[in-house]
């Protein structure tokens, strides 16, 4: 195997930053939220605590008994041997308007000869993608063949919120629900897993997550790679834990702070190449991750173009050599392979040089692909800059003692409201604690927004386009443009899953 000497080379440096990171940033600009007038008794009443009067001394220890031994030393990442071809998720598409999506359990064979006990849509494990077109009605079909309660949440979906997936909308074992919407949003690549309260990050680390891709004219018009399996291809990053049996026991391994492991896979598939032709490949990267941040860059220092964010077509292709996303965030690039031969060692690596994905390269596959220079027309208006701010969010804590506002998780309580089709200014602030903080991936479900500006200057050129997922280091202040087309309630929450079931999560209603 051509990757031999390399994997030997880089797998004493292959740590990965996990998805809450430590930082040094500090911000004085918000007034702290803290607990410092609260009785012992109240306080001993809470779920959490504010870190911000702890000594460092009190903060590492905190950490340490967190099981991440400190944020700067998570748990490295195995170096993919590229000994198995990477597996393709199912393509279906709507048959007479619906499309029919089972949470199911089974066993998958990860490890050669085994069997692991594993979730997945459709299948035993992960899920298919599902791909529909703008303006289209469709009913997705749900089904719970668990033998347990779960939801489905359609992660980036502008949908009303009773069919959103949220904790509200818990499926009992054996209950059937029909999600019927008319899409109405432009193309992107979006994702779909459960989000039942306290039992999300375990059924998404068992396996359920899949992909939707939503296709419209333009995406149809533009000169991209787009021929699926051939030259479109999605990438699901996830890193898991096993037990010496190989199988999955999220509950001996589960951390407070964010659960990760030591073992990636690529779309469910161990130690994974990809095959592809000398041409232009188009890479749709999710970060499926619970927790664990992903920073990619090919080995050979070369660059590549982003196309996308979250939920849509960056204005034009971006030249970029690395590109990070936290969990939940999602992005499209496309690299050149059309300089390299059969011979050439190509991989996209993490930021220590870790091989996530091995490329073999098939010089009879080619394509004369010129990327069409002009994508889409997004834009922040002067009228969304001058808005003020009218919802302001502090993110706060780590492990169990996670807050937004000071405030944990209540299914009873309505935190925000919000009016149908109004744009509104949300700031989020992720304040630092004495151990520096945490990024915390934010997401709001049920939209997609601009982001108008972080720590007041413009956002960096790859993020000026639709999201609904981004990173926030501790000390940052980000303002973001958000307007709901539908009614209902959404949750909006950390993407680092132990987070969001810790109490790092909030409800805005539309009205």
């Amino acid at each position: 195997m051509k990757f031999k000497l390399l994997v030997t080379t880089l797998l004493a440096s292959s740590v990965i930053i996990a998805g809450c990171s430590a930082t040094s940033s500090e911000s004085d600009e918000h007034e702290t939220m803290d607990h410092s007038n609260m009785t012992d008794e109240e306080m001993a009443n809470m779920e959490g605590m504010d870190h911000s009067n702890m000594t460092d001394e009190e903060m590492e220890e905190m950490d340490m008994e967190n099981g991440h031994a400190s944020h700067t030393n998570p748990i490295a990442l195995n170096n993919s041997t590229g000994e198995n071809e990477l597996a393709l998720p199912q393509l279906i598409e709507p048959k007479d308007g619906i499309v029919t999506i089972n949470a199911q359990q089974g066993t998958t064979e990860i490890f050669e000869g085994v069997q692991t006990q594993t979730f997945g849509y459709n299948g035993s494990f992960l899920g298919p993608v599902i791909r529909v077109n703008e303006g289209e009605t469709v009913t997705f079909r749900t089904k719970n063949e668990l033998a347990e309660p779960t939801t489905f949440h359609w992660h980036g979906v502008d949908i009303p919120g009773e069919g959103d997936g949220g904790p509200h909308q818990l499926l009992e074992p054996g209950a059937m629900e029909d999600v019927k919407f008319t899409v109405s949003q432009g193309a992107s690549t979006l994702w779909f897993h459960p989000h039942p309260e306290g039992a999300t990050a375990e059924q998404v680390y068992k396996g359920l997550a899949g992909l939707i891709y939503i296709e419209d004219n333009n995406s149809k018009n533009l000169d991209l790679p787009k021929e699926y399996g051939v030259n479109d291809f999605p990438l699901v990053f996830q890193d898991r834990e096993f037990t010496k049996e190989k199988q999955f026991d999220y509950q001996a391994v589960r951390n407070d702070d964010g659960t990760i492991g030591d073992t990636l896979l690529v779309n469910g598939t161990l130690n994974p190449k990809l095959t592809i032709g000398k041409e232009k490949v188009r890479l749709r990267l999710l970060n499926g991750a619970n927790a664990r941040n992903y920073t990619f860059k090919l080995n050979t220092g070369d660059k590549f173009l982003q196309i996308a964010t979250d939920g849509g077509f960056l204005n034009k292709p971006i030249e970029m050599s690395e590109i990070t996303l936290t969990p939940g965030e999602r992005a499209e690039i496309i690299v050149d392979f059309s300089q390299y031969d059969s011979e050439s060692e190509i991989a996209l690596l993490n930021e220590d040089d870790a091989i996530l994905l091995p490329f073999n390269i098939d010089e009879q596959k080619s394509n004369s692909i010129e990327v069409s220079t002009t994508l889409n027309d997004y834009a922040v208006t002067d009228e969304e800059r001058k808005l003020p701010v009218t919802k302001k969010l502090e993110l706060f804590g780590m492990g169990k003692m996670v807050y937004i506002n000071d405030k944990q998780f209540d299914m009873n309580r309505i935190d925000f409201t919000q009016k149908q089709g109004e744009t509104e200014i949300w700031e989020i602030y992720n304040k630092p604690d004495a151990m520096g903080g945490m990024i915390h991936p934010f997401h709001i479900h049920g939209t997609q927004f601009k982001v108008v500006s972080i720590d007041g200057n413009e956002p960096p050129v790859n993020l000026q386009g639709w999201k609904d997922t981004i990173s926030i280091e501790a000390g940052q202040t980000v303002k973001l443009a958000v307007k709901f087309n539908n009614k209902g309630i959404y949750m909006f929450h950390c993407h680092v899953l132990e987070h969001e079931e810790n109490g790092m999560m909030g409800q805005v209603e539309v009205i």
